[in-house]
């Protein structure tokens, strides 16, 4: 696995907005969630000087890096940021940041299996701990099973005909023919447009093998209870299950009374625990996009605690 450090390890996406929509939280403590290369980090720390950060990734290859100062870097899964925190000590954050999904450096080592493009061994791990492989789920999971995650975590409506080429195929031995037989299933007419026709595929058993969506759910939750009022969270998503994920959450979060209308005076006693930033998504600039293909699907959200 390439470990040059001079090596460009993963292009963040939209690092002013994310160091703007930090701006009141100048000192203190935040958590990179989701540390990866470290160029948020590294970004907030050359705008902020008294800012301190908590760096968190499961994946070895990104804690092999060189640190900068002020960042302490763990191997966790982001959902045990609470277990984290304890261990050090610290009650309360000032702020959290999460860059959801996989890393440019993961889709660029082909030996970790998550590209569709490059010929590699059915991995998907993002860390050690993962609790299946992608060679575990294409080679032994159950036809409903795979068709289930397909459709789920990768959207694709042609998952029932994917996952019955894929038991068909067995044993499969590698990316690239994980990715053939994917082409294949999916109907001529509809390959010509959308991309390449593996991605949803590739997508999903990616979210399955990482359990990615219920990280992500445990560990907004905690970022968001730990948050000191004023402090606030920035999620950068990239596609709509995490996006719907991040938006249910802040809107629950950001809601006051739900007495009904008829009833004249509050008796829930419900206030609101945060406030939105971004009532719609921030996308990157045309310029960006231009520049890093990549960050053309990111959408961020942010809100800020208020005080109980």
């Amino acid at each position: 696995m390439d470990q040059d450090p001079k090596r460009k390890y993963h292009e963040p996406v939209m690092t002013r907005e994310i160091v703007e929509l930090f701006e009141t939280v100048d000192g203190g403590v935040l958590v990179d969630a989701t540390y990866g290369g470290g160029g948020h980090s590294r970004a907030l720390l050359s705008a902020y000087p008294d800012l301190d950060i908590i760096g968190i990734d499961r994946d070895t290859a990104a804690l092999a890096r060189p640190t900068p100062d002020r960042v302490r870097l763990h191997q966790r899964a982001f959902s045990e940021l609470g277990e984290l925190l304890d261990e050090l000590a610290v009650e309360s954050i000032d702020g959290a940041l999460f860059d959801l999904g996989v890393s440019g450096h993961q889709l660029d080592t082909a030996e970790r299996g998550f590209s569709y493009r490059d010929p590699g061994p059915l991995d998907m791990r993002m860390g050690p701990n993962a609790p299946h492989s992608a060679a575990e789920i294409v080679n032994e999971w159950s036809q409903d099973d795979l068709r289930r995650i397909i459709s789920k975590y990768g959207e694709e409506r042609f998952a029932g005909r994917v996952a019955a080429a894929i038991v068909a195929n067995r044993p499969i031995a590698d990316t690239a023919q994980l990715a053939e037989v994917t082409r294949n299933a999916i109907p001529a007419a509809t390959r010509r447009t959308g991309g390449h026709p593996a991605r949803r595929t590739f997508q999903a058993i990616r979210i399955a093998v990482n359990d990615e969506l219920a990280e992500i759910q445990a560990a907004l939750e905690t970022a968001l209870d730990r948050l000191a009022p004023g402090g606030r969270c920035v999620v950068i998503s990239y596609h709509s299950l995490e996006d719907r994920i991040v938006k249910r959450t802040f809107a629950e979060l950001a809601q006051g009374c739900i007495c009904p209308p008829e009833i004249p005076e509050c008796r829930c006693d419900r206030t609101p625990e945060i406030r939105l930033l971004t009532r719609k998504p921030i996308g990157p600039t045309p310029a960006e996009v231009e520049a890093n293909p990549r960050a053309r699907s990111a959408k961020v959200r942010a809100a800020e605690k208020v005080a109980a």
